[in-house]
């Protein structure tokens, strides 16, 4: 059970090559109930079930809500970790999202948007934080997002857009935070994109010569 509107087809391509013999599901097409009674059906009759999400499962994959569902109907499960589209930006980047006096907190998080997020009030204190802020299912909402932002940092922020992350149509753009919604609306990007905000995105085209204690002389 894979979402079709997120996952590289070509890594569902792959799977029914490998494994001819298992059924395929696109849960884009599928409400919660749906997926339970695939689920449910497929256990009654002895089979493997994978529900298989985009990046990590810690992060925006609306498992929590399956897992309720498979405790009350006394169905085991475990949970096997991904890698997280946040990660995966950073290393197209090239960088590390933690650096040496420049960021040493990372915070993933949303604009609060149909189904809830950080409001106006709280990404102003999160900003505040000197961290570096990656934020998932925002790009609709970059107008909004950049004002909220521009109340407490500076226009020159840099910021990174990933458009559609290890795909063949991704896009990585660069700019400063008074560019957001502009760079969106160039690209009519509108969804499926992170937004990285924060001082170490410097690190994408310089090096700024940070040392840590860890790998010191002394």
């Amino acid at each position: 059970i894979y979402p079709g509107s997120l996952v590289n087809p070509e890594m569902i391509e792959f799977f029914k090559k490998e494994v001819p013999f298992a059924e395929m599901h696109d849960s884009s097409q599928l409400n919660l109930e749906n997926i339970t009674a695939l689920i449910e059906k497929a256990v009654y009759e002895n089979k493997k079930v994978a529900r298989l999400v985009s990046g990590d499962p810690a992060f925006y994959s609306a498992i929590q809500e399956q897992i309720e569902v498979l405790r009350k109907k006394e169905i085991p499960y475990e949970v096997i970790p991904g890698i997280s589209s946040a990660v995966a930006g950073a290393a197209k980047l090239g960088i590390e999202l933690t650096y040496p006096e420049l960021s040493h907190t990372v915070i993933f998080t949303r604009i609060a948007g149909k189904t809830g997020g950080a409001t106006s009030e709280e990404i102003k204190r999160l900003a505040l934080k000197k961290a570096t802020l990656v934020f998932f299912l925002s790009a609709g909402y970059a107008e909004e997002l950049k004002k909220i932002l521009l109340e407490v940092l500076s226009p020159e922020t840099p910021v990174a857009i990933l458009y559609r992350l290890t795909q063949k149509d991704e896009k990585v753009l660069h700019g400063t935070l008074k560019e957001l919604d502009i760079l969106l609306k160039k690209e009519n990007i509108k969804k499926t994109a992170l937004i990285y905000v924060g001082e170490v995105l410097n690190c994408v085209f310089k090096n700024l010569g940070k040392r840590s204690k860890l790998y010191g002389k002394s």
